[in-house]
């Protein structure tokens, strides 16, 4: 579990979240260690997505959903969910990176300087310093530092999904969700995602649903089980895989689930 000597990002409180009158989550209480990484495991259906998505306020774009409890992002302490915050604002702060990759039909070079124009970040001297720095944390500078012109299309599948983290990062987020970013992606892209991911918990907080064990056993610093929408264990990767405290947990890890 995350210490008290460690500084907390962000907490989730007592958290419950409905799709009409679907609960979806239920009183989930969870603490963010700053640069850490964070990983989301459970069978589909559990809530994991929906968690990772009320950080960055994504149920704003649809209806007929609420929630009570809060998502507190520090150091203001403020509660990311209250309907006067900005979700703009919000999503400056906290990124997220997708299942499969989502380039917009755009350039190389227009998809990363996205975020950073919807900032207001207009001379091309800085956004051209700010896209180079996105893409060398990303790995895909060197692979495409000549043709930032091209339609962003023209990229492999693991090429797009570091572009779109590229993309993610360019804004200088203070944490980064994930949701199954290497699903679609095949075993030489996965590890060079994987191997990112552990360079930019240098930087910034990790937030990270993942349907496999094995890459949570590999990346996370800490993990969380959640079964039918509840956080049914959280706490050190390697004790949740080798030693956990709830049986369900242990059934779940060990291929003896239901």
């Amino acid at each position: 579990m995350p210490t008290e000597l460690e500084n907390i990002k962000a907490e989730v409180k007592d958290l419950n979240f409905y799709y009409g009158d679907v609960k979806a989550l239920k009183g989930v209480n969870l603490k963010i260690p700053e640069k850490k990484v964070i990983s989301l495991i459970g069978p589909s259906g559990c809530g994991k997505t929906t968690l990772l998505r009320c950080f960055n306020r994504m149920h704003d774009f649809y209806t007929n959903h609420s929630h009570t409890g809060e998502i507190i992002l520090n150091p203001e302490g403020v509660n990311i969910l209250d309907r006067k915050i900005d979700p703009i604002e919000v999503r400056m702060r906290i990124s997220m990176v997708f299942q499969k990759p989502n380039p917009f039909p755009k350039t190389i070079f227009e998809n990363v300087a996205y975020g950073l124009r919807v900032r207001g970040v207009t001379k091309r001297s800085v956004l051209l310093e700010r896209v180079e720095k996105a893409l060398t944390v990303s790995a895909l500078w060197n692979e495409v530092k000549d043709r930032l012109d091209q339609q962003a299309f023209n990229l492999s599948g693991g090429q797009q999904q570091r572009l779109c983290i590229a993309r993610a990062l360019a804004i200088d987020p203070e944490i980064v969700l994930f949701d199954e970013p290497t699903s679609a992606l095949d075993p030489i892209a996965t590890a060079r995602i994987e191997e990112l991911v552990s360079e930019l918990k240098k930087e910034v907080s990790i937030l990270i649903v993942t349907h496999n064990m094995q890459q949570a056993g590999r990346i996370s610093d800490y993990t969380g089980f959640m079964y039918m929408g509840e956080l049914v264990e959280f706490g050190d990767t390697d004790k949740i895989f080798t030693n956990p405290k709830e049986k369900l947990t242990e059934d779940y890890i060990s291929g003896h689930f239901g």
